[in-house]
């Protein structure tokens, strides 16, 4: 079924938006099949094969989408509830990365009502840092903070988004991002750069603003850079239970240490995505990627049916 029927301006990132002339359907389970319905007259309009969810942020990457479709019996590509809950969850994340010995950048964890000092978070972490929800993506909520002005409209605007907020250490360096794509045995693309013409990577420069920012796709970098980063994605990867898809995102020091940034369980997809072009620079074209991912979908889905989820 095309999206164009629910999609308008699928074309222009800054003119899409809902159809809200279109009749609305539900998703069901029919003997074992899945079957979108419509939701007025409950006809029939299409059958479910395998999932491809597309839809960032909570309610949609944090396993909550997952754990649905998973009671419906419906294969879906990326991360399960699990990977795609802790992929969310930086706080999580970063934690379980530290207790497997993966570097990662410096942070403190705040939640609401817990006391806030500006001067310790200074001399703990330094300046400038940033400060962003613990559970969001794609950069909404996200400050940097330069000065004692700006940290508390910071914080206010973290906590509209989550309870739990991070305030993270600025690393200086390159910021490099890596693909990673299977199963049990996931594979990592080369690497690839962003290069932002702002101040950081945000929302606007991932989505929207073609010039927002540079990708050099493969990164310039070392052979033993190269493969330090592809190894540190994959174990990434498999630390926190991911499978299909996820864009593992990097800092590199002046000093050449690779530092992980965060994880990204359902990676963008557009024209100006780092994801699919760094496949494409590794010898996966675009629907080649996308056949893998449904097949992947379906290979679990397959292996999950043949697990026991009663005791007699």
């Amino acid at each position: 079924m095309s999206s164009a029927k629910f999609l308008l301006g699928s074309q222009n990132p800054r003119l899409l938006k809902l159809n809200k002339q279109e009749k609305s359907v539900m998703m069901v389970v029919k003997k074992e099949t899945g079957e979108l319905v419509r939701a007025d007259t409950k006809e029939t309009v299409g059958h479910i094969d395998v999932v491809f969810p597309v839809l960032h942020g909570p309610m949609g990457e944090d396993g909550t989408i997952q754990g649905m479709l998973k009671l419906m019996d419906v294969p879906f590509v990326g991360a399960g509830v699990l990977g795609s809950a802790v992929g969310m969850d930086k706080d999580v994340m970063k934690r379980l990365l530290c207790a497997e010995g993966i570097p990662v950048t410096d942070f403190i964890v705040f939640r609401q009502g817990e006391k806030i000092n500006f001067r310790e978070i200074k001399k703990k972490l330094g300046f400038p840092f940033f400060v962003k929800p613990a559970n969001l993506g794609s950069s909404v909520g996200i400050n940097k903070v330069k000065n004692k002005n700006g940290f508390k409209d910071a914080i206010r605007i973290a906590f509209k988004f989550d309870n739990k907020i991070l305030v993270e250490k600025y690393v200086k360096g390159r910021e490099i991002e890596c693909s990673v794509l299977g199963n049990e045995l996931p594979i990592a693309s080369l690497p690839g750069e962003v290069i932002p013409t702002h101040e950081f990577y945000t929302y606007e420069n991932k989505y929207i603003d073609e010039n927002g920012a540079r990708l050099e796709v493969p990164a310039r970098l070392p052979k033993k850079i190269i493969a330090e980063v592809r190894a540190l994605a994959i174990k990434t990867f498999k630390v926190l239970c991911l499978e299909g898809m996820a864009r593992v995102d990097f800092f590199l020091t002046p000093q050449n240490k690779v530092i992980i940034n965060e994880v990204n369980t359902i990676p963008g997809f557009t024209n100006i995505s780092m994801y699919p072009k760094l496949w494409e620079a590794s010898g996966i074209s675009q629907p080649e990627l996308v056949d893998r991912l449904i097949m992947l979908a379906i290979e679990r889905h397959k292996k999950e049916k043949l697990l026991k989820t009663s005791y007699d």
